[in-house]
């Protein structure tokens, strides 16, 4: 059975926002679930979450030690490789920038790991620069598991694969390693912007 999807079938919305939707995407209101195995949930006392790889230390937080680090509220948009695009969609979480803060790393790669053995590969230029949280609140609530709680990268500008549920760390490595999804076809960047898609797109 293969993994890809070519299309979510959901209830289109006339928008006119036209200029913030990725070609190919449509406008939804409501926030569909689309995952490729069961809902891992994980007790918050047993969560933590990690920095690994090359790096001269790891660095790992407990749950409350994350919850701890500075936090943001900021309001995207998110657009999912199966076509609908949701717009201003708010969420609370713990910038990927202050994470790497004091990381010394020559990486140029990361791959994102989560439970469930999901992973997700991306250029750690699109970790920086405060365009990428660990998220744990959306619509100002805690993250609801189907939705990648207790906590879930959120990397807006890139679909939606690629703001991996269930977030458990990232890997600083020196070349790219592609992830669940880009080894079953999908496109190694997952640009909306330029329909980046699938491998070959």
């Amino acid at each position: 059975m293969a993994f890809i999807s070519r299309g979510f079938r959901g209830k289109r919305r006339d928008t006119a926002s036209g200029s913030r939707v990725p070609p190919g995407q449509h406008v939804v209101d409501d926030f569909p679930v689309l995952s490729a195995g069961p809902t891992p949930r994980v007790p918050l006392s047993e969560w933590s979450f990690s920095i690994v790889g090359e790096l001269d230390e790891p660095k790992t937080w407990t749950w409350d030690e994350f919850r701890r680090l500075p936090s943001e509220t900021v309001s995207v948009d998110i657009h999912c490789v199966t076509k609908w695009s949701k717009l201003d969609t708010s969420w609370t979480g713990v910038s990927v920038e202050t994470i790497l803060e004091g990381v010394e790393t020559a990486a140029d790669y990361a791959v994102a790991y989560c439970d469930g053995g999901y992973t997700t590969n991306l250029p750690v230029d699109d970790l920086r620069g405060r365009q990428a949280w660990i998220a744990f609140e959306y619509d100002g609530q805690p993250l609801d598991p189907e939705h990648g709680g207790p906590a879930r990268l959120l990397v807006p500008h890139l679909y939606l694969w690629k703001s991996a549920k269930w977030v458990r760390g990232i890997s600083l490595q020196a070349e790219d390693e592609p992830g669940f999804w880009e080894s079953n076809g999908y496109h190694n960047r997952g640009d909306p912007w330029r329909e980046q898609r699938y491998w070959g797109d």
